[in-house]
């Protein structure tokens, strides 16, 4: 099976041939600890988490490593720590813990490793003692600074002349350094701040160091894929290439490199300063995480995403349609020994083309829905089954499905519905239909929408 995979360095898609086949390896930029993860955070997570599944379908379980880390010593932190009049550890302990409980909520599966930072803290100080003695890094006033005019080929990710890369990287003019583009590896700490002892005195590390020391560690000196936002082309990418490569004596850092599209929110850019963002933990409270992870892939991971609640809903409404129609095949055994339908298969293949991938889904639902027989429903239903797993959704029961609600408010519960829809189907055998009509009312007025069907009747909430 050929994966194509869309290589920003070479701005065009390749065929994804991994270094070995029995050892593929990706990497991912992961969260700085300091807030909640907004949804600009969390698209690459769901992007690269679907990367992950179909290379593990492809390759393997076994042989596939997935590496996301943690940023957990940035000057953010240090300033989210001071203002809230917090611990720094305390900061980064429950930010990274609802970041972990908020990505599991949209689905996605745990890396195989994920390193932080501060555990990394020796390598990035090894590095940055390789890239000083080659003479690719140079110490002044207390920093450790990347010399970017020694590397010929600085810039040939992101593609900008050396006056773009100054301006883009709203680089700091200090006047210890050699060249305006030069870059921090290694930074000076006060007593307040945290630090570890370096050759070059008490400081913590730059951010860029911190992927390529992390990544090295996890997997080697030359791995197949890195990933992240496209706003992390520059300066981080480009920078990781650099101190990578350099330290290395000129190997190769990466083969290939993904990034995902930009996110706006309503039609405007999302920022933060500008505070119009949505976070997810804020999305979880009125929204499934199923729904948030469907809005996500219904956009092709390479195009600009505007996240509207709108989509959320619409997103709510076509799983309550998945879902439906698997409840009303729920008597039927899913039939999975066909596995991963070859149609969704080749759109995830052709460099992760989910709304293909889902287009072929409603398809699949449309042919459980008007299938002839048992049979011909059984495999309509695991085709649906295998290849929503794919994408990482359909995997709730449809009872599980439909008794969710929004945080805060309290319905009926699930035993409660039963108990009154069978005591409609009592009063509808008995033609009392005044008294059934009575409870149909009665559950809409608690947002319970009833559905009869081939003699049944389910529900959900609305």
């Amino acid at each position: 099976m050929t994966i194509h995979l869309y290589n920003t360095l070479a701005r065009e898609k390749e065929i994804f041939t991994p270094i070995d086949a029995a050892n593929v390896r990706l990497y991912v930029c992961g969260p700085t600890v300091y807030d909640y993860a907004h949804i600009g955070n969390a698209r690459p997570v769901v992007v690269f988490d679907v990367l992950n599944r179909l290379l593990r379908h492809v390759y393997g379980d076994d042989h596939v490593r997935y590496v996301r880390n943690i940023t957990d010593v940035d000057d953010k932190i240090i300033a989210a720590a001071a203002g809230g009049g917090e611990a720094i550890a305390d900061v980064t302990e429950r930010t990274e813990k609802a970041f972990h409980e908020d990505m599991a909520a949209l689905g996605a599966t745990a890396p195989d490793v994920e390193p932080r930072a501060t555990e990394h803290i020796a390598q990035m100080i090894a590095m940055i003692g390789k890239l000083t003695a080659a003479g690719h890094a140079y110490a002044a006033d207390g920093h450790v600074l990347f010399a970017v005019k020694t590397m010929r080929n600085y810039g040939r990710l992101s593609r900008r002349s050396a006056d773009e890369m100054i301006a883009g990287a709203r680089v700091e003019v200090a006047p210890y350094k050699r060249d305006p583009a030069d870059f921090v590896l290694w930074k000076p700490s006060s007593a307040e701040q945290p630090g570890w002892d370096s050759p070059w005195g008490r400081g913590r590390p730059g951010w860029h160091i911190e992927c390529s020391a992390m990544s090295e560690k996890h997997l080697g000196v030359t791995f197949d894929i890195h990933g992240g936002g496209q706003d992390l082309i520059f300066p981080h990418h480009e920078n990781e290439i650099a101190q990578s490569t350099c330290a290395h004596g000129g190997s190769p850092f990466v083969k290939y490199w993904m990034h995902n599209g930009y996110v706006m929110v309503e039609g405007e850019k999302m920022s933060k300063s500008l505070g119009n963002f949505y976070t997810v933990h804020d999305l979880l409270k009125d929204f499934p995480g199923e729904a948030i992870r469907l809005t996500l892939l219904q956009t092709h991971y390479r195009q600009p995403l505007d996240f509207r609640k709108d989509a959320l809903c619409a997103a709510k409404e076509t799983l309550d349609d998945f879902y439906r129609t698997l409840r009303q095949g729920g008597d039927v055994q899913a039939d999975l020994d066909g596995g991963v339908p070859q149609d969704i298969l080749d759109a995830l293949c052709d460099d992760l083309n989910t709304p293909q991938a889902i287009a072929h889904l409603h398809a699949l639902r449309h042919a459980m829905n008007v299938a002839g027989d048992d049979r011909a429903r059984a495999r309509a239903k695991g085709d649906l089954l295998m290849g929503g797993a794919l994408l990482g959704i359909l995997g709730r029961r449809p009872a599980q499905w439909f008794d969710w609600q929004p945080a805060g408010q309290v319905g009926l519960d699930a035993a409660r519905i039963e108990e009154m829809i069978e005591k409609r189907l009592q009063a509808r055998a008995a033609r009392d239909f005044t008294k059934a009509d009575a409870i149909r009312d009665e559950l809409k007025a608690h947002g319970i929408l009833l559905e009869d069907a081939d003699g049944a009747t389910t529900w959900r909430r609305n």
